[in-house]
């Protein structure tokens, strides 16, 4: 739904009722995520894309009877046809379920609320019923980052703290998702799904050493739409002419300035000094942070010096085991843009909890969960905790 914010906040500041289809669920290589919507207006007005343009139409007509016909809220399924290769399907041959509901402005004014929260660049978390009781499905939370209160309710209760706790820890790792609440007594006899829609700020990418690699990542991370910081102690080469790419460009002993700034779970920090005096006091202070991922450059006899003196500095080997050295993928980077690419690739798979194998050494649906390796980073069945993931 996040995808056309937009045009929803519009259409909620001017009272206008809309039908909005939204992805609740993918299987196989769908080409659009969960949480990506279509809305129509009374007006037949349109806005959003769900599939790339396979089922569109269909959809469009599923919104209008819902919104025409004040329908309660409808599942749909699309895939592909084998019978009919020109029926309404998937050709990628996946499979989208859509969550099609009627939205009256007027009745649902904390949608506006988060909406506007959107607009203003705030994180806010969009949480909508997917699955469950008739009578609350397709209603819709809004969770605001910061810890304030809730926009909405589903029941003032068990069921809406579990709702605004699922979203807080969704809203930290700056992902959205979909998770299952309730399902006993004690909060909720029916099980729940939920939809969890993630608006975020840009989470971080922090480069420590001025040098030409740190140029490449920083394009890289500019790419990959990361709020780039280069930092040096050396003011002759942490200028803004060498790094223009670079969100900022900041002169300081690297420990120094992250122990002042601001991280979270979906921070990136690269280490590129490999020179100790500057390595060992910010790796001190940066495994200890709650961070997405940590990383430094350098040989593998670098790497051993570098755990030696960790542990002599106190470092448990709890946060050493977090530490990715030498930085990257084994691409055989060469190249400072070889080695941003290796730099970036890891960190990516890391966040998406992959074992960065190539795809053609698999099988199953591209876009499902993956065995990470045995060499290191989280197993493949993995659950986000409040302080954790780096999804965007």
């Amino acid at each position: 739904m996040l995808n056309i914010a937009d045009t929803l906040h519009r259409w909620c500041r001017e009272a206008r009722p809309f039908a909005l289809a939204t992805v609740v669920d993918v299987h196989g290589s769908a080409p659009l995520p969960a949480g990506t919507s279509v809305a129509v207006d009374m007006d037949g007005n349109a806005v959003g894309s769900i599939s790339g343009g396979c089922v569109e139409g269909a959809v469009y007509e599923l919104c209008q009877q819902v919104l025409q016909g004040g329908d309660p809220p409808r599942r749909a399924r699309f895939g592909y046809s084998d019978d009919d290769a020109f029926a309404v399907g998937l050709t990628c041959g996946g499979e989208l379920d859509i969550l099609v509901q009627r939205i009256d402005p007027a009745a649902q004014p904390h949608l506006a609320v988060a909406l506007e929260e959107v607009q203003r660049g705030r994180p806010t978390a969009v949480a909508q019923v997917v699955g469950g009781p008739e009578e609350l499905l397709g209603r819709i939370v809004g969770v605001p980052g910061g810890g304030g209160a809730a926009h909405g309710t589903l029941d003032d209760g068990e069921v809406d703290r579990a709702v605004t706790a699922q979203a807080g820890a969704l809203l930290r790792a700056g992902r959205t998702a979909r998770v299952e609440i309730g399902g006993d007594a004690a909060t909720c006899p029916e099980r729940l799904s939920v939809l969890v829609h993630v608006h975020a700020s840009r989470p971080r990418m922090m480069i420590f050493g001025a040098v030409d690699f740190a140029a490449a990542l920083s394009r890289i991370g500019h790419f990959l739409g990361y709020r780039v910081t280069v930092c040096d102690a050396r003011p002759v080469f942490a200028t803004a002419a060498r790094f223009p790419e670079a969100d900022e460009v900041v002169v300081d002993w690297p420990h120094r300035y992250l122990e002042r700034t601001e991280v979270d779970a979906r921070t990136a920090i690269c280490v590129l000094t490999h020179d100790a005096k500057f390595d060992i006091p910010l790796l001190q202070r940066a495994l200890a942070l709650a961070v997405g991922y940590v990383g430094a450059m350098g040989s593998r006899r670098t790497h051993d010096e570098r755990l030696h003196r960790l542990r002599e500095a106190g470092v448990p080997g709890a946060q050493l085991a977090r530490l990715r050295s030498p930085i990257g993928l084994d691409l055989g980077a060469r190249t400072p843009e070889e080695t941003a690419v290796s730099i970036a690739a890891e960190i990516i798979a890391y966040a998406n909890h992959r074992a960065g194998l190539p795809l053609s050494h698999g099988t199953g649906p591209i876009h499902g969960p993956l065995v990470r390796s045995q060499a290191g980073g989280r197993p493949a069945s993995y659950e986000v905790p409040a302080h954790a993931g780096m999804g965007r």
